[in-house]
């Protein structure tokens, strides 16, 4: 959910009651107003488009004054416009001025000022106006205003809010309409409620792009890869005429499931159709490239983008910190202000991810303090990047007042951070005694769970760690399974520990025992502390021995053409063990493996890791 910025005291305005404007027949004489009336404005309203377009905002401010001057200010449409030139410029308080200096307020200027708020992350702002408009005689929301109302919905996660929406759209018939109809499809999708998002789509008398493109990228956004494909293919059956929002879905799915000959295919056919220069497009090739290990070519279509929006700059912002590339981070967020492009929430957590996986502390400070700066009030996601940036530094004290002082509760993704931290440098008794605090938090994910549990068991308390097994299962939860897979002929090849069920496990294990005579011959010894049960050693050294990403590796080793990279994606963080036996393993085969855990990439070249063994 978005956090919403208030740069000042909210009051409600005060709206006049609707009135006929007068509108002057003799305006002053200058050279937009030589001709009638009629083109004067008309042209006013071009220029206007036209500096929109160009981000210009001194001109846009000289034509604003000629506005004024000329009591222009009367025309719904050249208030339209200018509302939407500040809103562009991400200056939404100059937009809500010209609103209450509007004397005649159209539906027009209404969906205007709604739109605004919401494009400027301030949807519940923008939510509050959609309120005063209902209670402004005459007027009703159309299908312009109702999408707006939908879109700061789903922006701020308020489904019974846009229920709400929807039933007046209901009352008034607007819910047949295929603007508005796609616009509560999103709004439901955002939410996390598919199925109303479907039932939604399934019953709209009629469907247009939009339509499909929003129930495909719902899909995507929830992980339903397979289901989002399934409605593209029905789409293309269709006949439907995709753009660029489609395709934007479509490669994020690729992205998400790792399919990356199919996104390379997704490239290709954008490239064809003129797609690829967009900044929806452009956004989800960034993604795609970068979490198949692909940043070189994330880098490349960054640059091939003229027109870029700060989705562009974020993904290629986030896509940097995640493979190491820490400089180049702080590099794109200097050209970021050079360009005049603000940064929001999403930005700053991936400067502080880029910081955090560095052990930049000083620097993580830095931009952690910056934020309000821009206006931005650090949210649970920011104080948990924090806290993890300590953490992994070895600053657990400091991390665990930070904590105290949250101005929130703390989250399990902060608690999560801190017994990271606490693993990583073997605290072991303060890890136990955190622990203990994060079940006042009530449910929890399992990954927390098993955290809490490791933390004990990583203590010496095993019986308190069997508690937290058992309350994962009574509570009808599961650990989740470690898998890694691999994309190798158009099929996705996963495997779990100790795997035997694939069709070349015999080779795969034969591999992996060759390649544990060379490791060891290379000086390589199993590190059996990242095996938190209470068992034998021989059993523990055969427990990390055939880890879910060994045995991907080891499949790929035999089946892919030497010159290739070995491409690996891990649903869960790579223990430290496997991470220093694939160092040891491209050093003995002399291969690129590229690993990518739930955390971040890894490139193993030459027995050296791009994280620095800093993770």
């Amino acid at each position: 959910m978005l956090h919403l910025v208030q740069e000042q005291p909210w009051e409600e305005p005060r709206v006049p009651p609707p009135k006929q404007a007068t509108i002057r027949s003799a305006l002053p004489r200058n050279s937009f107003n030589q001709q009638s009336f009629g083109s004067d404005y008309r042209l006013i309203c071009n220029h206007l488009v036209e500096f929109t377009r160009g981000k210009n905002l001194l001109k846009g401010q000289s034509l604003h004054a000629h506005v004024i001057k000329s009591a222009l200010l009367a025309v719904p449409l050249v208030c339209h416009h200018l509302i939407n030139l500040y809103s562009k410029l991400q200056l939404p308080y100059c937009s809500e001025q010209i609103f209450h200096e509007t004397q005649f307020k159209s539906s027009t200027t209404w969906s205007s000022i709604i739109s605004c708020f919401a494009q400027n992350e301030l949807p519940l702002r923008g939510l509050e106006y959609f309120k005063l408009m209902l209670r402004y005689d005459g007027m009703f929301p159309d299908d312009h205003i109702f999408p707006c109302a939908t879109k700061a919905c789903g922006m701020i996660n308020s489904r019974s809010m846009g229920q709400s929406v929807h039933g007046l759209g209901v009352k008034i018939g607007f819910d047949v309409n295929v603007f508005v109809g796609s616009s509560m499809v999103d709004m439901y999708a955002k939410c996390g409620s598919l199925g109303d998002a479907r039932k939604m789509f399934d019953e709209m008398p009629e469907r247009n792009v939009v339509s499909w493109s929003v129930m495909m990228n719902g899909y995507a956004q929830m992980g339903e890869d397979e289901e989002a494909l399934r409605l593209f293919k029905s789409a293309l059956w269709e006949g439907l005429d995709v753009n660029d929002f489609t395709f934007s879905s479509v490669i994020r799915v690729c992205g998400s499931s790792t399919l990356f000959e199919l996104g390379q295919q997704m490239h290709a056919l954008c490239l064809k159709l003129y797609y690829s220069e967009t900044a929806f497009v452009g956004s989800s090739l960034i993604s795609m490239y970068s979490k198949t290990g692909m940043i070189e070519s994330a880098y490349q279509v960054f640059d091939e983008v003229l027109e870029k929006n700060l989705g562009m700059w974020n993904a290629l912002l986030i896509a940097s910190a995640q493979h190491a590339h820490t400089s180049k981070v702080f590099e794109l967020f200097e050209k970021m202000k050079t360009v005049g492009m603000k940064p929001n929430l999403i930005t700053f957590l991936g400067i502080l991810y880029a910081c955090s996986h560095a052990g930049l502390v000083k620097e993580g400070k830095h931009y952690f303090g910056m934020m309000k700066e821009y206006g931005i009030e650090p949210g649970s996601q920011h104080y948990a990047s924090m806290v993890d940036l300590l953490g992994r530094a070895g600053k657990l004290q400091e991390a665990l007042k930070l904590i105290e002082e949250m101005p929130m509760l703390p989250t399990e993704y902060v608690w999560g951070a801190f017994l990271t931290g606490c693993r990583i440098h073997g605290n072991t008794v303060l890890a136990s005694s955190v622990a203990d605090r994060v079940f006042e938090l009530g449910p929890v994910s399992s990954g927390l769970y098993m955290l809490v549990s490791n933390a004990y068991a990583a203590a010496g308390r095993y019986q308190e760690a069997a508690m937290a097994r058992k309350m994962l299962r009574d509570r009808g939860q599961k650990k989740e399974t470690g898998l890694s897979w691999v994309e190798e002929g158009n099929r996705i090849h996963t495997f779990a520990a100790r795997d035997r069920r694939h069709e070349l496990s015999v080779e795969i294990f034969r591999k992996l025992e060759e390649l544990g005579e060379e490791m060891e011959w290379a000086g390589y010894v199993a590190d059996t502390t990242y095996v938190f049960k209470q068992v034998g050693d021989e059993e523990k050294s055969e427990t990390i021995r055939y880890h879910s990403e060994r045995l991907a590796i080891a499949f790929a080793l035999i089946t892919f053409p030497p010159e290739r990279p070995i491409r690996v994606m891990k649903n869960l963080r790579v223990c430290g063990d496997c991470h220093v036996a694939i160092k040891c393993i491209s050093k003995c085969t002399g291969r690129v493996i590229i690993v990518r855990d739930n955390n971040r990439f890894h490139r193993f070249e030459n027995g050296v890791c791009s994280c620095g063994d800093y993770w």
